[in-house]
């Protein structure tokens, strides 16, 4: 499995970063475009207990899948296995009659950005506010360009889009991850244990 050296930062104003990025010389690669993902796992979430999960994506300009674990939740000890297929719902079909189910259907949009061998992509996800993520080929990289584009990095989160939303709503932590939830979308309101830092 490879590492996944990528940090992200919260709270972005994108056009901000954008201006940014294209001062540092990052070239756009993919404009703002919507993805589509299924989340699976066995029925006894067995892929959950060991921190794994197996994604189905729609990126726009291909379908990607993936298998990735990350137990620690801390700058590369992420691990992945992706490649690419022909057809998300193929796909899942394939996952199903191996006995997986889907767990969550989720919508985001994402922007990506290139500067040299570093990636630099603009999320937005239903209910959060727009934060960035940025990925290279080592710690050293990911720390430049975030430094260069005005982060600290004392404020960077590690993990998947789970630990983004945690921040933000806190009462995840009790009630469970974004891929228990079964529809993530746009169109759709948050759920009602979804509720502000602070506010009861």
């Amino acid at each position: 499995m490879q590492d996944e050296i990528e940090a992200k930062f919260i709270q972005c104003n994108h056009d901000s970063v954008r201006q940014l990025l294209t001062r540092i010389g990052a070239e756009c690669h993919s404009p703002m475009r919507l993805m589509t993902r299924a989340i699976l796992d066995y029925p006894d979430g067995r892929l959950a207990k060991i921190h794994a999960y197996i994604r189905v994506r729609d990126e726009g300009d291909k379908i990607s899948v993936t298998y990735k674990q990350d137990a620690e939740k801390t700058f590369g000890s992420a691990k992945e296995i992706e490649t690419t297929v022909g057809s998300l719902d193929t796909m899942v079909q394939m996952f199903e009659a191996l006995g997986l189910v889907v767990q969550s259907r989720q919508e985001s949009k994402r922007e990506t950005w290139k500067i040299d061998d570093v990636e630099v992509v603009l999320d937005e996800w239903p209910w959060l506010d727009p934060y960035i993520e940025i990925e290279g080929p080592t710690k050293e990289h990911v720390m430049d360009v975030a430094k260069k584009l005005g982060f600290t990095w004392r404020d960077a989160v590690f993990g998947s889009v789970t630990a983004v939303y945690k921040l933000q709503y806190p009462d995840i932590e009790r009630e469970g991850k974004i891929s228990t939830i079964e529809n993530v979308a746009f169109n759709l309101p948050a759920p009602d244990w979804f509720h502000v830092k602070g506010q009861e």
